[in-house]
């Protein structure tokens, strides 16, 4: 299992410096978990009772529309933090689903866990803030991604910045988070294909 903390311990760093203590603190809150390909680990309709933290694998945050399809709004992958953010910090019930798309291994920290390794840690606080900002960041470029661009520059950007993902993620989950029809996503693949 050490394989588990030495990834989130990198994947922090990358953000801010990791004292010693800190990590004592991480290995008491953050709890090693693996899940198999189609596991749901947070349901609709549920407080998310985790903020997951992807080891490996892939996995992606999605809702029922009122017509009943389901709507990507998220897609990720190791290594990097994950949860239904909103309602796990406010801790309030979540329309979103998130689901194993690969087998998974995560670390997992409930929420009373977040709030004791807030108050007992020097960085948590502060890289929690960055990693906030980072994703509210991400957040706004898919917003304006999917305003601004072409269904094509869309999934090209997704091919430039994400490889893993185009690479590991069913057809049908990547067009409907890029908010292109599966059909029309098949034909820009095969266009871009072409083009090489």
């Amino acid at each position: 299992m050490d394989h588990y903390f030495e990834t989130l311990f990198d994947y922090i760093e990358q953000i801010h410096d990791l004292p010693e203590g800190d990590k004592i603190v991480c290995k008491t809150y953050f709890k090693p978990v693996s899940f198999k390909k189609g596991t749901i680990i947070s349901n609709s309709g549920e407080v998310p009772e985790f903020h997951n933290f992807i080891v490996s694998g892939h996995l992606r945050n999605y809702h029922i529309n009122e017509w009943g399809e389901e709507i990507t709004v998220d897609l990720n992958e190791g290594p990097r933090f994950f949860t239904s953010y909103l309602h796990f910090s406010q801790q309030t019930v979540s329309p979103e689903i998130i689901e194993c798309l690969t087998d998974v291994e995560l670390l997992q920290i409930s929420y009373e866990g977040t709030l004791r390794s807030l108050a007992e840690g020097e960085t948590q606080q502060a890289y929690t803030i960055k990693l906030f900002e980072q994703l509210m960041e991400e957040n706004k470029q898919h917003i304006q991604d999917m305003n601004l661009l072409t269904a094509e520059q869309r999934y090209s950007k997704l091919l430039a910045t994400r490889p893993n993902i185009a690479r590991n993620i069913p057809l049908k989950y990547i067009a409907s988070y890029l908010g292109i029809k599966p059909e029309s996503l098949s034909r820009i693949r095969r266009e871009l294909l072409n083009k090489c």
